[in-house]
C-alpha cells in the first residue's frame, strides 16, 4: 500500500518535551513553533485554541497537532480567568516542567513536544498543515506506552536514546496517520494525494531528484495524466502548483545538507539545482528568512530548542 510505502520512509526527529500542567481555570499560551508541535494529554481535560481561536478539546490520550508557525494556547477548564504566557526557554533537565497555576493537583497535564516528520528527507508530512488536528486515540493503548517510553528516554538519556525517542514516536505517527486515513473529514494534503497513485508517482520522482529540470508537463507525464488534469489535482491535494512543491522540496533539501555542514555553500547550491550561488542565496532566504551562511552557523552551534521559538509567521 502507498501508506506503508510512506511510514516506512519516514525519518523523525523530536526536540526534548516539555510537561504542561495547568490548573483549573488556567491558560498557557505558547508561542508559534517553527516546527510541527506534538500536545498529548497524559491526565485530565480541557482544549487547545490555535491562530483561528477556537477551541479543539482535549481529553485523557487525545493526541493534538499544531502547524508550524501558530502561536497556540492550552486551557484547563471552561471559566478560564488566569493565564501564564511562555517567551522564552526555560531551564531544567531535558524534560522541562512547565506549570501554570498552583503547584497542587493539575487538573491537565500535557506532553508537548516539536516533531518533524519527513518522507524523501524533504517532504514535512505536517508541512500543509493549517489548522489544529485534535485526535481521540484512547483506543489505541501502544499510544500512551509509547509516550511514556519517550519521556523516560529523555528524562534519564543513555547512548541510543535519540534512536528509541525517534522509534516510538514513529508509532505514535502511524497511528495517527491510520486514524486519519479513515476520516473523510479530516485528513492531510498528503494523505489525499497518496490516494491517487497517479499523484504518488509525480512526488516520489520530485523527492527523489528535486534538482531534475521538472516542468508541469514532465510530472504530468510521470503521472500518465494531462497537464492540466495533473496540476488540477496536485493543487486540490496540497493547496499549492507542483513547481511550487519542487522548489519547497529542493529549499528543505538545503536546511538539511546545510544543518550537516559537510558542504560548501556552492555545492548544497548544485545539489538543488542552482548554477548561482547568489541566487541559491536569494531564494533560501526568502524561504528560511536567513541567509545559507548565518543558518548554517546556527545550526553548528545548536540553537534549536524546545521554547526558542521564532515568532516570524512563515509567508
Amino acid at each position: 500500500m502507498l501508506l506503508d510505502k510512506l511510514l516506512s520512509n519516514l525519518a523523525v526527529h523530536v526536540e526534548p518535551f516539555a510537561l504542561c500542567t495547568l490548573s483549573a481555570g488556567w491558560r498557557l499560551r505558547l508561542p508559534a513553533p517553527p516546527d510541527a508541535m506534538i500536545h498529548f494529554v497524559l491526565q485530565g481535560h480541557g482544549a487547545v485554541r490555535g491562530p483561528d481561536n477556537d477551541p479543539h478539546p482535549l481529553a485523557p490520550l487525545w493526541l493534538a497537532v499544531v502547524p508550524h508557525g501558530a502561536a497556540h494556547a492550552l486551557e484547563s477548564g471552561t471559566n478560564v480567568q488566569s493565564e501564564r504566557r511562555i517567551d522564552t526557554p526555560p531551564e531544567g533537565p531535558p524534560v522541562h516542567r512547565i506549570i501554570a497555576g498552583s503547584s497542587g493537583a493539575p487538573e491537565l497535564i500535557v506532553a508537548c513536544g516539536m516533531v518533524s516528520a519527513l518522507y524523501g528527507e524533504s517532504l514535512g508530512l505536517f508541512d500543509h498543515l493549517d489548522e489544529v488536528l485534535a485526535v481521540d486515540l484512547s483506543g489505541t493503548p501502544q499510544v500512551a506506552a509509547a509516550f511514556q517510553g519517550i519521556l523516560a528516554e529523555q528524562s534519564a538519556p543513555v547512548p541510543g536514546s535519540s534512536t528509541m525517542t525517534a522509534a516510538l514516536m514513529t508509532q505514535c505517527l502511524v497511528h495517527l496517520f491510520r486514524c486519519l486515513a479513515g476520516d473523510g473529514d479530516r485528513s492531510l494534503p498528503w494523505l489525499t494525494a497518496l490516494q491517487d497513485p497517479r499523484l504518488a508517482r509525480a512526488i516520489d520522482k520530485i523527492l527523489d531528484d528535486p534538482a531534475a529540470d521538472h516542468t508541469v508537463s514532465s510530472l504530468a507525464e510521470t503521472a500518465l495524466m494531462s497537464r492540466s488534469t495533473f496540476a488540477e489535482h496536485f493543487a486540490a491535494a496540497f493547496e499549492r502548483s507542483p513547481m511550487s512543491l519542487v522548489h519547497y522540496v529542493g529549499m528543505q533539501r538545503a536546511t538539511r545538507l546545510l544543518r550537516e555542514g559537510t558542504l560548501t555553500i556552492d555545492q548544497v547550491a548544485r545539489r538543488v539545482g542552482f548554477s548561482s550561488r547568489s541566487h541559491f542565496s536569494r531564494a533560501f532566504k526568502k524561504h528560511t528568512g536567513t541567509s545559507p551562511i548565518t543558518y548554517r552557523d546556527s545550526a553548528s552551534a545548536g540553537e534549536r530548542n524546545l521554547f526558542a521559538w521564532d515568532s516570524r509567521q512563515p509567508t
